[in-house]
This record gives structure tokens, sequence and C-alpha cells, in this order.
């Protein structure tokens, strides 16, 4: 990034290129107030460098993965009152573009902050989005980069069909690849004290087993 700047800011084209930018991202805040003022809670899209991606149905085992996640998650955070964690529907607001993460966290400070009627919301602390042949390249790619750039803490990509979870975390302004897995345990560093079998992600019997584990533990 640094090193496009640097040849940007030499170029002579400079000028050139600002009022090319100026003027894309005017177009993209109009189109962007557009889709707020359209937007209602049957909304079920994002907004992307000035394009709204509407989002496609989803597989069950889509819906099954990042259900178990948001069950582990939510009674977790919940029983130990570390704040809220949303899942599927909340409308995350940064910058540039908005996106529906399949999983978000939001910390105590945070989700105080928040009221029932709120339709968009700010960066999370932690994200965790479950990969599918639709959303994958839009997943490791702009979204990666994007939720890095506004200081999401921890970003789990989770993949349904090879049953995997690589979790990033944040080194300055960029992710790093702290942990790939298929089986063992995945514990996280923005949740305080999660610590939750990898499989319990993609099987509802290891799911139930660590979930009654981490009310012992959140009630201990």
């Amino acid at each position: 990034m640094e090193a496009i700047l640097q040849r940007l800011m030499q170029s002579p084209k400079l000028p050139v290129y600002l009022e090319r930018i100026q003027a894309k991202l005017q177009e993209e805040r109009a189109a962007r107030e557009q889709f707020y003022e359209q937007m209602t809670e049957d909304t079920s899209a994002e907004f992307i460098n000035g394009q709204i991606v509407p989002h496609s149905p989803i597989r069950l085992q889509h819906e099954i993965v990042s259900g178990l996640l948001y069950r582990l998650l939510s009674t977790y955070v919940d029983a130990r009152q570390l704040g809220h964690v949303g899942h599927g529907r909340l409308l995350i607001c940064l910058t540039r573009n908005d996106y529906e993460p399949d999983l978000c966290f939001f910390g105590s400070q945070k989700a105080a902050a928040f009221t029932p009627g709120q339709l968009r919301f700010p960066a999370p602390d932690f994200v965790a989005e479950v990969v599918s042949e639709s959303t994958e390249a839009i997943d490791r790619g702009i979204k990666l980069e994007d939720y890095a750039a506004h200081g999401v803490g921890e970003y789990w990509i989770v993949d349904p069909d090879a049953q995997v979870i690589e979790q990033y975390l944040l080194r300055g302004d960029a992710y790093e690849l702290a942990r790939k897995a298929a089986d063992g345990t995945i514990t996280s560093t923005v949740i305080d004290g999660l610590r939750i079998p990898v499989r319990a992600a993609f099987d509802k019997a290891e799911n139930h087993e660590a979930l009654a584990r981490l009310l012992q533990r959140a009630g201990s």
C-alpha cells in the first residue's frame, strides 16, 4: 500500500488521478445514500465499491455452520455479559463499504450504545465469515483488507466444505494468519476466555458438548 501511494505522490499525473478518485467517491456517496434511503429491515444486501450486492440464497450447510457458531458465541458472551453477538443481518458501515457478516461481536462498550431500532452499526471487534462459492473471493479479498483497516481485531474465515477455520489476528493495520485448523481448539484473542473445539462448528453432537462445557466455565 505504501509503495503504491509513493508512486502516486511522485507521478506528474497525480492531479488527474486525484480528480478521478474524487469524482468516483462522489458518485459512490450518492449511490450509498440512495441505498440507505431504500433500506428496510427486509433488505439483504451489501454495498461494496459503489455497487449494491444482493445476497443469494445460502445452502443448508452454510446455515447449519453459521448457526452452530452463533449458538456457541452468543451463549458464552451472554453468560459473561461481554457484549453482543450479531448473526447474519446486521449492516456494518465502514468508511466506504457496508457489509452483513455472518457473525460479528461487539464488546460491551460499543454494544452499550446500541438502540433497539438501530439499522446501521460500526466496525465490530470480531467477525466470522462462512465462505461459499459466490462469496469466497470477497471474504478473502476486500473484506479481509477492509476489516483490518477498520481495526477489527480478529477475523475468522470458516470453510464449511473443508470444515476448516482460519483465524486471522490484527497486526498493525493488516491481518496475520494465526491458525488454520480442522481439529483441536481455537482460542479467541478478542472474546475474553472463549476457547472452542473446531469440530463444534461443523458437528451438532460436538457442538452440544462444547456448549455444555462453555456454560459450565461461564458459571464458575
